[in-house]
């Protein structure tokens, strides 16, 4: 597996599993999103072993993560900044090329974000998700003081909890209905957790911003009843059909401004390293559990399977 040019190969030091990929596994996942044969694995870090012509070979050794959309670079969108949303077709790295659950990955260098020479690749897996949430955390320009919810207390919503926290808020509360999450939310800088029955009834109309991660079937309709009159939502979740729909009187009567995350740009998984960097994110936290290569049917079953114990699950070459 030789590097083309522009492009390196990364020996994979670490790469987990999501529900999109549980969703590859079985087959599920929208066409439009998905080219078999593929190898998975879209979350992922390493260290750069190869590069192509017209690559810096200084980039030779550096531990790395990368972005997964392929993005054109040249379309309207892409000048923009929104390199998610590149008109030139999808194509991301796990869904359309071959991913991580390999021993190497081969990625354009133009998507490498380059890490600290002592950087913990193991927790630096989790960097996709975390560019994800530091791209609901720009969306929602979140300042310090204000009310904050975030709804769901996955892998997004406690990296969601450990971004938000850092920017000072006046108060910062989980919604989840699990015990385990809500402790550790708090752990990770939240100052309430509260069950979503408890939150119906007592903080409807509080918040000044509330960051939806679950992707639940109500969840969307929830995150817009606990902001208050012109306040901010936004959604992170990803939403399976037959989902509940926001009321649009409630909407224009509350004069929300709601917003809703596809992936990450460039700019987000930026934010997302130099947080990763600055030790404001600490994703190794996630980690419940380790599984080599040979053992993946193994290690994808926990994921989605709802057990209590199981947080990020890694597949480890």
């Amino acid at each position: 597996m030789e590097p083309g040019p522009g492009e390196v190969r990364v020996r994979v030091a670490a790469a987990g599993i999501c529900m999109s990929d549980r969703e590859v596994y079985d087959g599920h996942r929208d066409p439009q999103y998905v080219r078999y044969p593929v190898v998975p694995g879209h979350e992922w870090s390493g260290t750069v072993e190869a590069v192509g012509a017209g690559v810096d070979p200084a980039l030779t050794g550096r531990r790395t993560v990368a972005e997964g959309f392929r993005s054109c670079g040249s379309c309207e969108r892409c000048r923009t900044g929104e390199t998610s949303l590149c008109t030139a077709g999808y194509d991301e790295t796990g869904f359309t090329r071959p991913g991580a659950f390999a021993d190497h990955v081969v990625v354009p260098a133009r998507l490498l974000h380059p890490l600290a020479d002592d950087a913990d690749l193991r927790a630096a897996a989790l960097l996709e998700p975390a560019a994800v949430v530091a791209a609901a955390v720009r969306a929602g320009s979140p300042e310090p003081g204000e009310r904050i919810a975030v709804v769901g207390a996955g892998t997004l919503g406690l990296l969601a909890v450990q971004l938000l926290a850092a920017v000072s808020p006046g108060e910062l509360t989980v919604i989840d209905p699990r015990e385990e999450r809500a402790r550790q939310a708090l752990r990770f800088g939240a100052n309430e957790a509260l069950a979503p029955e408890e939150a119906a009834s007592q903080v409807h109309g509080r918040y000044d911003l509330v960051v939806e991660t679950a992707g639940a079937a109500t969840t969307a309709a929830d995150a817009c009843l606990l902001a208050r009159r012109g306040g901010r939502v936004v959604l992170t979740g990803m939403f399976a059909q037959g989902a509940v729909g926001i009321d649009p009187v409630h909407l224009s009567l509350s004069q929300l401004t709601v917003r809703s995350v596809f992936g990450a740009s460039s700019a987000s998984w930026s934010y997302a390293v130099r947080a990763f960097t600055a030790g404001l994110l600490d994703p190794a936290a996630l980690i419940t559990h380790e599984y080599p290569l040979e053992r993946f049917a193994e290690a994808v079953a926990l994921v989605g399977g709802g057990g209590t114990g199981t947080g990020k699950v890694l597949m480890r070459p």
